[in-house]
């Protein structure tokens, strides 16, 4: 278990204040529940049932059980700082929302925090306060190699940390994410068969919201890979078309113009599909095919309106709950986190059918419309996950090779 010591160290090494962090757990679940010599018994609280205005027996939990809990957080009030590297972005919510169900489950505070729009500067400082402020645990994508060193620190210190949907080999945590060139190699499969496989012809742009970030450019490299046995098509980029909502649609939108013949837009990130159906509808004249990341509710409408045609996903539940359960697992369980990779799994959606990892129970188009837009269908639906490859995430461990491969 971590210490307050540990806490002194940090503090002293970052030399920076932050407020106290606010608590918003609940009761912890069976395979993570504090060691029973965390928890307190009900006569030990110095209260007797009745001063609380609630009995033994109306508590389900006899007054002399060691197991015995309150509706508050437990005993050893862990905190877990939940760090993105963009807020406000559909997706990544989904993945906030998954965290904020594991931390609810599993007994514990989450602070979620993250600058607006990918710096990895000011998301290495914000890193760094929410563990100045106390938390006991870090989870953070990493979007540059500039967070690499001060993450370190923060792990030397004693404090775990596991990565998840952007990362750095040189941060010495384990990574939750897609297999990044795979999954583009698997986009790419898509496209190229909508346009006739070996066959096609024509130039195809590709778009990357953030250039530099190695799993977009993994991504970039699979989608290529795919287009290699199609000798007719071109490619074009990638180019770099932003992450803003605004400014992605102006950049796919003068990439159009200038190559108006173009047979298949390939956006890398959330925000494209997002542009390129509404691209779509403005430019009839211009039958392309879409393609592109994640299945919020704005890339799923351009798929159902006809004006895009496939997605890939990358599960976001498991990769916003799966890290917080691996920094309790550490904390409470002691269990030794590294350099390693666990794969979130890969969607794959058009408008006739849904792929879903790790044998999810098979879903329609109109029932995966419904888990982007309501959390707690997710939830429910992604439950599975939480019984199986979740609390078993040990067994699901690979080389860091694994995710590039």
């Amino acid at each position: 278990m971590i210490t307050s010591r540990r806490h002194l160290t940090l503090l002293a090494s970052l030399a920076m204040g932050a407020s106290t962090l606010a608590a918003t757990g609940a009761t912890a679940s069976a395979t993570t529940e504090p060691p029973a010599d965390t928890e307190m018994a009900a006569e030990d609280t110095g209260m007797a049932a009745e001063d609380t205005g609630m009995a033994a027996e109306d508590t389900g939990v006899a007054a002399g059980d060691s197991a015995a809990a309150t509706d508050a957080v437990p005993a050893d009030d862990l905190t877990i700082g939940f760090v993105t590297h963009v807020v406000g972005n559909p997706f990544i919510q989904q993945i906030i929302d998954a965290a904020e169900f594991a931390a609810e489950d599993l007994g514990v505070s989450i602070e979620v925090t993250g600058p607006a729009g990918g710096d990895a500067d000011a998301q290495l400082t914000a890193a760094q306060n929410v563990v100045s402020a106390g938390a006991d645990g870090l989870a953070v994508s990493v979007p540059g190699e500039s967070m690499a060193n001060g993450l370190n620190d923060i792990v030397e210190s004693g404090v775990p940390v596991v990565q998840f949907n952007l990362l750095s080999t040189s941060v010495d945590a384990p990574y939750v994410g897609e297999r990044s060139v795979e999954s583009g190699r698997i986009l790419g499969q898509q496209v190229l068969e909508i346009l006739g496989g070996a066959e096609a012809a024509g130039q195809v742009i590709i778009g990357n919201c953030f250039p530099g970030f190695p799993v977009l450019e993994n991504r970039a490299i699979g989608v290529q890979e795919a287009f290699a046995d199609a000798p007719g098509v071109e490619i074009l980029g990638p180019f770099d078309v932003t992450v803003d909502p605004a400014s992605n649609y102006a950049a796919w939108e003068a990439l159009l113009a200038a190559n108006p013949e173009a047979v298949a837009l390939i956006g890398l990130c959330a925000p494209d599909l997002a542009s390129l159906g509404p691209l779509q509808e403005a430019n009839p004249d211009s039958d392309f095919v879409a393609g592109g990341y994640d299945l919020t509710e704005d890339n799923l409408a351009a798929i159902q309106d006809g004006f895009a045609d496939v997605a890939i996903g990358q599960t976001p539940f498991m990769q916003g709950y799966l890290p917080v359960y691996m920094l309790v697992d550490a904390l409470r369980n002691d269990v030794e986190l590294d350099l390693s990779f666990v794969d979130a799994g890969t969607e794959v959606v058009t408008v006739d059918r849904v792929i879903e990892p790790f044998g999810l129970p098979e879903i329609t188009f109109d029932e995966l419309l419904e888990l982007a837009a309501s959390p707690e269908a997710a939830r429910e639906y992604y439950q599975p996950l939480v019984e199986g490859v979740i609390a078993e995430w040990q067994d699901s461990v690979e080389p860091i090779e694994a995710e590039s491969e």
